[in-house]
């Protein structure tokens, strides 16, 4: 994913990592839904739009430099490794890549909280 303008942002590898992070959840959003056993995935569906909506926001705030933006993103990488948690009692691919990624975004805000 590119950005906008020529000039780099200080935390654009997050940006990268919280667009990717809030695409997987929907993903896995969209194919949990189809599942046979959504009712046991209720509380793993929920945490999957949590989840992309911080991710979604975390983005914005580190894009115009927002001055909650650290702040914000420690609360993402809380609820990326909670839908990393959820997801990943559940064996189906599109939930293990889901785990990943959000362990992956978890690490990235984290880092990119302590600068």
């Amino acid at each position: 994913m590119g950005t906008a303008t020529m000039v780099r942002n200080n935390f654009q590898t997050c940006i990268e990592a919280c667009d990717k992070c809030a695409q997987a959840c929907y993903i896995c959003y969209d194919a949990c839904l189809n599942e046979p056993d959504l009712n046991a995935r209720k509380n793993c569906v929920k945490m999957l739009v949590e989840c992309a909506q911080m991710c979604e926001m975390s983005s914005a705030l580190m894009s115009m430099n927002g001055q909650f933006a650290k702040e914000h993103c420690n609360m993402c990488a809380r609820a990326c490794d909670a839908c990393a948690k959820e997801c990943s009692m559940f064996k189906d691919e599109h939930c293990q890549t889901c785990a990943d990624i959000c362990r992956m975004c978890a690490d990235e805000c984290r880092r990119m909280a302590s600068m």
